[in-house]
Order: C-alpha cells, then structure tokens, then sequence
C-alpha cells in the first residue's frame, strides 16, 4: 500500500509539472506567434487540469482505494487531452502525444491489461475526434483548423498514430514487467544476504558460547544420573530428575544442531547408499518414540539401492530433519512416503510426502528461515540445515502444502562426477594449505 500511495503521489506531481510546462509553452509562443491557437478553450482545459490535480490530491491524502484513484485520473485525463487535440487542430496539432504519457502511466502504475486498456481507449477517442473533425461531425473553432488532407491521408495519420499508442503499450509492458521481475529478484536475494548475515553472526555467537553451555550441562546431567541411582527416591522425585535428565539432553541435540548449521566445514565426499542411510534414520525414529504404530512410512527406498556421491552425514541429516517433521505433523498417525528417482540420469530427486496437517501461507513463506518453527515445540533450525545442505550441492528444495492436506517437500540434486568433486576437494586442501 506504501508503494501504491507513493505512485499516487508522484503520478500528481508529474502532471502538474506536464500542466505547467504546456502553459509555460503556450506563452511564449503566442507571444511570439501571431497564429497558435484559440487562447480562452486552451486555457479552460489547463484549469481543468490544475482542479482536478487538486481534487487528486485531496482524495490521495484520504487515501481509501489508490488503484481506482489512478484508473479515474488517467480516463479523466484521456478526456482532457482529446480536448487539448481538439482545440489544436486534431491531426494538424502536436498535443496528441499526450496520450503516450497516460500509456506509459498504466503500465507503470496498474498492470499489462490495463496498459492495453488505456491504449485502446486513447485510440478510440483520438480516431473518433479526428473522424469527426474531417466529415464535419465535430465543429471546428476556427477557419484555420480545417484538415486539408485526403481521406486516404487522414486514415493512414490515424493508423500511424495508434501504432505508435500500442507500440509504446507493449514496450513499456515489457520493461515494467522485466523492472518487476528484478525487483523481486532483489527482494529474495537482499532477504537471503540478511538471513545469511544473521546466520554468520550466530555462529560466531555460538561458537563461543558452545563450550560453555555444553561442558556445565553434560556436568549436571552426568550428576543427576548418578544420583538418581544411588539415592532413594519417591516416585516424584525419580519423574523431576527423569525430567531434568531428558530435558538436558533435549537442549544439547539443540545446541547440537544448531552448531551443524552455523559451522563451515569440508567434507569429505563418496558414494553413499541414499535408501540405506533412509532405514538407518528411520530405525533412530523408531527407537526415539517419534516413529511409532499409528505412522506407516511407505516408498521406492525398500527394495532398490540408490546411489549417489555425496557426504552420508548430509544425508543423514536432511532425512532426519524432513522426516521428523512429517511425524511431528501426523501426531495422531499418518502415512509419510518416501520416494527416490533418477531416471534421467543427470539429476536425483527425493519425495516426502505426508498426510499431515499441513502449513498455512505464512508457515510455507517462513519454512526455511532460522529459528522460525510451526511445531511448538520446535527450535526452527532443521528446515533451515536442509536448505544449506541442498544448496551446498546446486540443488533445489520445494515446498508444497494446504492446511488439512498435508505437505509434500521434493529435492532435486544433480548428478556429481566423482572424478570432478576429488579434484575440486585436492584444490581446497592445496589452498588452505598454501593460504595458512
């Protein structure tokens, strides 16, 4: 709405500045012209602009519905400008230009279809006046402003002139179109340079602090344990140090993870089973309780080897991540499917789709970003350890899901050259190794 406001704003002020110049110009040359144009029409019309202009204004600081205030200033204005053309001699006169600025305003301000809207209309009202300034229809304000042209002429100014309106309509739609484009391109690669800063900080932060949390928790986990066996406990007692125990370790997995996303390191890469490292993950599920009997996993990954060259921590971790969520999104059971393919040779691709509750807009948009989870639960660091990881390998993440639906989440990897990716990891050794 800022944005809409702003055109709005600046739409008004372009005019008036058109207006002005027109008068400024009109002066000086009925001053230095005998013969220009009838003066009191001309100078009704540039009132009419200057009101208007006020009345705009006026209807920009309610600000109530931007789009219909620019819709209404652009036909008004198609009628002032035809007066304009009128009063200049139709075809014989050098106001019908004009029409190119209110072409130009449509696509800049409204859309594509509007833009052809605007051009059409300025067409018809152009052709019409000139149509019926020739046949006599439309009364001419002097002598001097009959047409002294053919039919044949007259037809073909006229097909001149809309060529030029459309002409303008489809550039100016192409540039616009092209500027909306690279904007949003600037918007997701400005939000991605801000994510990733805030993630550069983190980890500086965390890397830190990481010791000092984890050495005093490991400390006080180990010492509860052990006092839990050697003292004896009520049942409360024994469910408060439970508590304490689990959820110490619940922090560390945290602290864990988080770590495996902020830090940089340099695998090293070979060829990996994907379905084997799929069951491993699944049997962890299983034996952490997330996996139980109300879930049924189902998909390709049972019966064949799937191979790729790649880093089986990665893996292990995209798997873990996905997976997890979709358990986490069927709390009263599902059916999650895992299927992998590469049929084409050059690209793997890998399927998660669930029977789950499924994500809102806003929970689709915030999926990726750092600590942003739907899970109550949930820290918002795992969605975010698989996008660096796909996006360690030129790969592609996609999200698709509708509230009570579900969620299906498809990775596309290419193809890695094990040959090529030995030789990249020697050329990084041998850099470090020269740079330190």
């Amino acid at each position: 709405m800022d944005t809409r406001r702003r055109h709005v704003f600046w739409f008004i002020l372009l005019r008036l500045i058109v207006v002005t110049s027109l008068v400024t110009s009109a002066v000086i040359i009925q001053f230095s012209t005998a013969i220009f144009l009838p003066l009191s029409p001309f100078y009704y019309l540039i009132l009419a602009f200057y009101l208007l202009s006020f009345v705009y204004f006026l209807f920009y600081l309610w600000g109530k519905n931007y789009t219909l205030q620019i819709y209404t200033q652009i036909i008004l204005d198609l009628y002032l400008i035809t007066g304009l053309v009128y009063i200049s001699g139709g075809l014989e006169g050098s106001f019908y230009f004009l029409y190119i600025f209110e072409i130009i305003a449509a696509s800049i301000l409204l859309s594509r279809r509007a833009a052809y809207i605007i051009t059409a209309l300025a067409a018809i009202f152009f052709g019409f006046l000139v149509d019926g300034m020739y046949f006599g229809l439309v009364p001419s304000l002097s002598s001097s402003q009959s047409m002294d042209m053919s039919l044949g002429q007259v037809i073909n100014n006229i097909v001149i002139a809309w060529g030029a309106f459309f002409l303008v309509a489809i550039l100016m739609n192409h540039i616009t179109e092209s500027l909306r484009r690279t904007r949003e391109e600037l918007l997701r690669a400005q939000k991605e340079l801000e994510m990733r800063s805030r993630l550069a900080i983190a980890g500086e932060v965390a890397a830190r602090v990481a010791h000092e949390i984890r050495n005093p928790l490991a400390a006080i986990s180990g010492t509860i344990q052990v006092l839990r066996k050697e003292l004896e406990l009520d049942h409360s007692q024994k469910d408060l140090m439970n508590t304490a125990v689990e959820e110490s370790k619940r922090v560390s997995q945290s602290i864990e993870q988080f770590l495996s996303y902020a830090a940089a390191d340099r695998p090293e890469y070979t060829k990996i089973d994907l379905s084997a490292l799929l069951r491993e993950t699944l049997r962890l599920l299983e034996r952490s309780g997330d996996l139980n009997g109300s879930h049924r996993v189902t998909g390709n990954f049972r019966g064949k080897k799937w191979h790729y060259y790649g880093n089986a921590h990665h893996f292990k971790q995209i798997f873990w991540n996905l997976s997890k969520n979709s358990l986490k999104a069927m709390p009263d059971g599902g059916i999650l499917r895992v299927d992998i393919d590469n049929s084409d040779d050059e690209r793997i691709v890998m399927r998660f789709v669930d029977t789950g509750k499924g994500m809102s807009a806003e929970e689709k948009q915030r999926a990726f970003e750092p600590f942003f989870s739907g899970f109550k639960d949930g820290v918002g660091i795992g969605m975010a350890v698989v996008r660096r990881i796909v996006g360690d390998y030129d790969g592609k993440i996609t999200l698709n899901s509708e509230i009570g639906q579900g969620t299906e989440v498809m990775i596309t990897l290419p193809c890695r050259d094990p040959r090529k990716m030995k030789r990249l990891e020697r050329e990084d050794i041998r850099g470090r190794w020269t740079n330190s």
